[in-house]
């Protein structure tokens, strides 16, 4: 199931400003469970790590690693509002379909989205509504390229948005939830 989008959450617009971050990214331990755990370690910090060692002409806004708390509710909008590309990076190998909620932050509030192609995503986005990546290294290029091309960015950003909110809005996805529990008719004209 989608993680559902809603315009009273996802309110910003990135692709419309220019932004102080190219490259956003939040991590957390355990979902809202406030700080930084000691001795706890996860896979994302030594690719984060990696990807900024090997980019330094980006500039990284990075939170939940690196001694940086995590942020949560209106500090996280605060932050991500001043990036202009996100990194979706899900806890463990990418699995088909599966992101954690970070996918509907970024793109719902219209960062140019990066997502590793084994998610299988591009089942549901095209290559113009979201940057799919085989690898640190073809991440790094395409952060990179799209660092220069802001103007493309901005229009990927856009449409990736659009699409998002068309069929995974918050509306849409409860109403399949209601529809498939109670076997009633949709009020959307969409195929399940």
């Amino acid at each position: 199931m989608p993680n559902p989008c809603d315009s009273a959450f996802e309110t910003l617009s990135n692709y419309e400003k220019n932004c102080n971050f190219d490259v956003f990214f939040a991590m957390s331990h355990g979902v809202h469970r406030g700080g930084l755990k000691i001795g706890k370690n996860d896979d994302r910090e030594l690719f984060i790590n990696r990807l900024i060692k090997l980019n330094n002409k980006l500039k990284f806004d990075v939170y939940g690693m690196n001694n940086v708390q995590p942020i949560w509710a209106e500090n996280f909008i605060n932050k991500i509002s001043n990036s202009y590309m996100g990194l979706n990076l899900s806890r463990g190998k990418p699995i088909k379909y599966y992101s954690s909620d970070r996918l509907v932050q970024l793109m719902g509030n219209g960062l140019l989205t990066f997502v590793d192609k084994k998610t299988e995503l591009s089942d549901f986005f095209n290559q113009d509504e979201m940057i799919f990546y085989d690898n640190i290294h073809d991440l790094s290029y395409k952060l990179n390229k799209y660092k220069k091309d802001q103007l493309t960015g901005k229009r990927i950003a856009k449409k990736g948005k659009k699409k998002y909110f068309k069929y995974f809005n918050s509306n849409i996805v409860s109403d399949y939830i209601i529809t498939k529990t109670f076997d009633i008719k949709s009020k959307y004209n969409f195929i399940w």
